[in-house]
């Protein structure tokens, strides 16, 4: 990867990631102890996630190797990512938090609690690079990004051969969106396919369509202050919303919580947009047809949303807390790291290691390779919702409740117009921060 490339993955703490929802919430934080004080000698500790079922399976493996050579079970719970945070900060509130973490973003609501992971990220043996974790005003490193993502493309490969209409494979070589509009709606036309494009109701990837579009989108100033929103932004997002016009892309998915995940897997949906997260969910569920990762349209500007997937974190709960680091550690000890990498399908955070990913399916075997092509060709605006983020957590700050997927929503359903959109989306924000 080159020096550039380096730096635009430099992915950083508080941003929204932008993973598919889990089960549903099974159990309170905090666990077992056999000790009375200090660290204890627990047999039970709590680790909470936001994970589709191929994204959590290599936690459970991790857990299950851990009771078996630490004698420390490990109660996992999937949290719905939709509420996660709020449940977070609950959670922090009734001194009830879990003893690890794989957070969306950090919240200094509880950012006090946590114990200091230096250890574990500066480790020369675990080689995590060090582009990808910050740390706070007094030198310590509160969190580890669990792996690297990226918003992206996938097509429906059976209907485009189908309909005999090409498509890039190479991001050096990509297509706009118009191209590829015009491609989707061609290959719907032909196969009688139900639409063109389902799209993530989310503000992680409206950003990589903002961006992609030559847009700046919704930016924090360098003071860390205010949010503002670039005029080319409003142009963007009104293209959004009318290709939202129940043929191009259904509105349901933002205005009432339609699934986009579960309507492409239907067959009937020529294309969808989310992110790397899906390749390993897709090599294993989808079945019924061919399916590719394909390049991100650039419209002049290549570019994605990149961020970390989660942000792995370990709190002081007494009892517990030596248990816990005892849990990140594992984690990330290189050897169990690539399981639960390739496994998980993940991006890593550590260097030099050879992740063997299920090679039974070459369509996930190409995804992988595409989007570590993708990060590296994307614009440095790419990272800047991230940047975001952790320039305010780090100013103690917080957008609890990003407003961009509600506000949207109203402007697909016809209840504001884009610029009276944008307007809250800046007002809601700043009043997060103020």
């Amino acid at each position: 990867m080159s020096q550039n490339s380096t730096s635009r993955r430099s992915v950083l703490l508080g941003s929204l990631a932008a993973v598919a929802a889990g089960g549903a919430l099974t159990a309170c934080g905090g666990g077992d102890s056999a000790s009375g004080s200090g660290g204890g000698d627990a047999k039970k500790i709590s680790f909470w996630l936001s994970a589709s079922d191929a994204q959590a399976k290599g936690y459970y493996d991790l857990a299950d190797e851990f009771k078996t050579k630490q004698g420390i079970t490990v109660e996992i719970v999937n949290v719905p990512y939709d509420g996660y945070q709020t449940k977070l900060r609950q959670a922090a509130q009734a001194d009830s938090l879990p003893d690890v973490a794989s957070a969306p973003s950090l919240d200094p609501i509880w950012t006090n609690k946590l114990q200091d992971l230096t250890s574990v990220a500066t480790s020369s043996t675990n080689k995590i690079d060090s582009k990808l974790y910050q740390k706070t005003d007094d030198g310590k490193i509160v969190t580890i990004p669990s792996d690297i993502t990226a918003a992206g493309l996938f097509i429906n490969a059976s209907l485009f051969q189908k309909a005999g209409v090409a498509y890039p494979t190479d991001p050096d070589k990509t297509w706009t969106w118009d191209e590829f509009l015009a491609a989707a709606t061609q290959v719907r036309t032909a196969t009688g396919a139900k639409y063109d494009l389902v799209y993530d109701a989310s503000p992680a990837r409206i950003r990589a369509f903002v961006y992609e579009h030559g847009a700046k989108g919704f930016q924090l100033n360098s003071k860390g202050t205010e949010y503002s929103v670039d005029d080319a932004t409003v142009e963007v997002l009104q293209k959004f919303v009318d290709i939202n016009n129940d043929v191009i892309m259904p509105k349901s998915v933002w205005t009432s919580g339609a699934d986009p995940n579960a309507l492409f897997k239907s067959g009937q949906v020529v294309a969808y947009f989310s992110g790397v997260w899906q390749v390993a969910d897709f090599a294993e569920s989808i079945t019924q047809f061919q399916w590719a990762a394909v390049p991100t349209p650039a419209q002049p500007t290549q570019a994605t949303d990149i961020n970390t997937g989660g942000k792995i974190v370990a709190f002081d709960n007494g009892d517990t807390k030596d248990a816990a680091m005892k849990f990140v550690e594992f984690l990330y000890d290189p050897t169990n790291y690539a399981k639960v990498a390739a496994t998980n399908g993940w991006l890593p955070v550590e260097t030099g290691l050879d992740i063997a990913y299920p090679g039974t399916n070459q369509a996930a075997l190409d995804g992988y390779a595409l989007y570590q092509k993708e990060i590296e060709l994307a614009d440095p605006i790419s990272t800047s919702g991230s940047d975001a983020g952790e320039k305010l957590t780090l100013a103690g700050k917080a957008i609890t409740t990003d407003p961009t997927k509600d506000e949207m929503g109203k402007a697909i359903n016809g209840q504001q117009t884009v610029q009276q959109t944008v307007d809250n989306i800046v007002k809601l924000l700043n009043e997060q921060i103020a």
